[in-house]
């Protein structure tokens, strides 16, 4: 791990291993992996029988490829052996003794799934915030404050890795928006982390409140994870003119740890943690893996976490990916974004959509609030889509022009037709954290 000390205008965290040849990344995973899986057999009893139910094992690894001989596990096989196991379930691959640090997961689709570290994990971890920081711009003259939650969330420990940057760091969690703000102007913090939609939220509250963002308030790097919105440009686009400030997606996994991947300063896809975990693409129905840079599900499996190992860890989100170097000298693979979940994925009139997908819409016309929601129910046997929008404030013109311009938006981008109503500026409710854009009446669920 690196133990850092050096100029505070050095590009990389770790040359040696962030500039790499794909050839040398993919020998020091199959090294990894080939320890990990042996490991992961060794400890854990569930491994174990998985994989002789498979008829795989550790010792049959001979290339990066040989990994889809191995089984599935997915959320709900953490939370069957985690029931019938307790605490940790029988994944777990280490005494308790070693076990120092949990999260776990919301439950908003069951019970609560925990995730085990040892000291050696969270170190990793942590220093692995840390390179991440530094590869979007923070640096040790930088005062971050931390708003995302601290209970039990992976992501509140995040805040360490600013801390052995050598940042000031200000632990504020999920404070009200009005408290957030006056921590923000005294101690001018120069960079936050938080969700897409509550930096929007951040932002319009500030100027509603009389601040002026660019005199008041000294951010100057904000970053983001917990919903698709950092990754799609328009949206971006949108929260860095609000606040005159850089935006930077991250990528997270509460069951593995806080960040996998995120932004460099080119903000041309995420870089991954390639060190860490072992990404698969593969197509949702045949389990076959896609061409770069075409959406398929991600499939993970960790290379490094001792205390419960992930082997091929169906994540449910949707993404792609981008094999070529960056601009910044960084070599690792780029996650382009994660464009939905398939459980978010919406299916109209045989057409698979995304809540993200409407969001690039919405935010590229400057006469929106950027404010959507998604209402699909089912009229004479066939699926129905309503999408509410808002003009801004000050527009002068015709609602019924702006409906009809981003309902052809919308088809000529999706494929989808949709009725479009246009309401009024805050008339959609604002979201203080993760937002809630799609009600299916069709089934009565909200995503």
């Amino acid at each position: 791990m690196t133990n850092f000390a050096n100029s505070d205008d050095r590009l990389y965290w770790e040359p040696k291993l962030e500039t790499q040849s794909r050839a040398a990344w993919d020998e020091l995973k199959l090294s990894l992996l080939k320890n990990h899986l042996a490991h992961a057999y060794a400890g854990s009893p569930a491994y174990r029988a998985a994989f002789d139910a498979a008829k795989v094992g550790p010792d049959q690894l001979r290339s990066l490829d040989d990994i889809r001989r191995f089984p599935f596990i997915d959320k709900r096989v953490l939370r069957d052996r985690q029931l019938a196991v307790p605490p940790f379930g029988d994944l777990v691959a280490v005494p308790e003794r070693d076990i120092v640090y949990i999260s776990a997961s919301s439950g908003s689709t069951g019970v609560p799934t925990a995730s085990p570290f040892t000291a050696q994990d969270f170190d990793e971890w942590i220093d692995y915030e840390a390179r991440q920081f530094w590869s979007s711009g923070m640096r040790p003259t930088d005062r971050y404050v931390h708003s995302l939650n601290f209970s039990l969330f992976i992501g509140g420990p995040c805040v360490l890795g600013a801390q052995k940057l050598g940042a000031l760091t200000i632990h504020a969690g999920t404070i009200p928006s009005e408290r957030l703000l006056q921590i923000l102007k005294q101690f001018q913090a120069t960079v936050i982390w938080t969700t897409p939609s509550y930096a929007w939220y951040l932002g319009e509250t500030a100027v509603k409140e009389g601040y002026d963002l660019s005199k008041d308030l000294a951010v100057r790097r904000i970053f983001v994870a917990g919903e698709p919105g950092g990754s799609i440009p328009e949206t971006r686009d949108r929260i860095e003119r609000l606040w005159g400030a850089s935006v930077y997606d991250y990528y997270g996994l509460s069951d593995i740890f806080g960040s996998c991947a995120g932004m460099c300063e080119h903000k041309n896809g995420l870089h991954w943690a390639e060190d860490h975990i072992l990404v698969e693409v593969l197509d949702p129905k045949s389990g076959e893996p896609v061409k770069p840079g075409d959406r398929g599900e991600m499939v993970l499996t960790t290379l490094k976490k001792r205390a419960r190992p992930m082997v091929r860890f169906r994540t449910g989100d949707i993404v792609s990916f981008n094999p070529d170097p960056c601009a910044c000298g960084r070599t690792a693979i780029r996650l382009n974004g994660v464009h939905g979940r398939l459980d978010d994925m919406l299916i109209i009139k045989g057409v698979n959509l995304f809540p993200s997908d409407v969001e690039a819409v919405a935010r590229q016309d400057h006469e929106l609030t950027g404010e959507y929601r998604l209402i699909v129910d089912r009229v004479d046997h066939l699926d129905r889509l309503t999408v509410e929008i808002e003009y801004r404030h000050g527009y002068n013109g015709h609602v019924e022009e702006l409906s009809d311009q981003f309902a052809r938006k919308l088809r000529a981008v999706t494929g989808v037709s949709a009725i479009v109503r246009v309401l009024p500026p805050d008339s959609l409710p604002r979201a203080t954290h993760k937002a809630k854009r799609v009600e299916d009446r069709r089934s009565g669920v909200w995503t």
